[in-house]
């Protein structure tokens, strides 16, 4: 699974009995070459779609991590690009990167539920962080992204479709959070990441609780299975030029 420039055993133990934020610090340097990143293709692929969405000026990475998400935006946004990460050692990474075409990225520490912008963006975007918020902290983190788009701004991520219960993967990804479920109980401070926590369907009611309207763009270059539904696809969820009524706490 991991490259010989990744993190060893001994390295993934200490990152997994740390805080989210210290795990992160010490897995920063290594992180491009574990399979924890988002790949590639998923990032291609969505650029590509978000470049058929429409044009957008300034767009925020959430939870940037190494900084791959950024170059995403850097496609597609003519004049701003932010990443925003809790880690400091991922924001060091992502520092460190070559830029290409596009924005020169700036980096902000802070925390995704208690951004520091206000209405500035036109899109955000986030690839692979959704299992660090536990579901009732869905609606803080929507609320958020809502309150930091301008009218008329999308909130895109990509959306696997989730293994069949049949499959080896389901289990690997049912024992990895049953594990992760035993540490948190046994261990303080908990290191939050659940990777089957993330449904598409309360993460849609939840978005639209929070202002959104939501619409789905399968992804063709990955295909469909074999009940004809996409296996990956870009969630878009806008702000409405003209709201019917401000976002609803939960």
């Amino acid at each position: 699974m991991f490259s010989p420039e990744g993190p060893t055993l001994r390295e993934l133990a200490v990152q997994a009995l740390s805080s989210v934020e210290r795990g992160y610090d010490l897995l920063a340097p290594k992180f491009d070459h574990t399979p924890f990143r988002t790949p590639d293709a998923v990032l291609d692929a969505v650029a590509a779609d978000l470049a058929r969405t429409g044009s957008f000026d300034a767009g925020l990475d959430l939870c940037c991590g190494t900084g791959a998400g950024t170059d995403v935006l850097a496609r597609v946004c003519r004049r701003r690009v932010v990443g925003v990460d809790f880690s400091a050692g991922m924001l060091d990474v992502a520092r460190g990167r070559g830029t290409g075409a596009g924005p020169r990225p700036e980096y902000v520490r802070a925390d995704a539920r208690a951004l520091p912008f206000g209405p500035v963006f036109d899109l955000v975007v986030s690839f692979g962080a959704f299992g660090h918020f536990l579901p009732r902290e869905l609606p803080g983190l929507f609320a958020q992204v809502h309150s930091v788009l301008r009218p008329g701004g999308c909130f895109a991520f990509p959306v696997l479709a989730p293994p069949r219960p049949s499959s080896p993967a389901f289990w690997m990804l049912f024992g990895f959070d049953a594990v992760m479920r035993v540490r948190n109980a046994l261990w303080r401070p908990p290191f939050v990441m659940y990777y089957r926590a993330f449904r598409l369907g309360q993460v849609r009611r939840e978005l639209e609780r929070a202002g959104f309207l939501v619409e789905l763009h399968a992804l063709p270059e990955f295909g469909r299975r074999r009940d004809g539904s996409p296996r990956v696809r870009t969630l878009v969820a806008r702000r409405p030029v003209t709201p019917a009524g401000p976002p609803r706490a939960a």
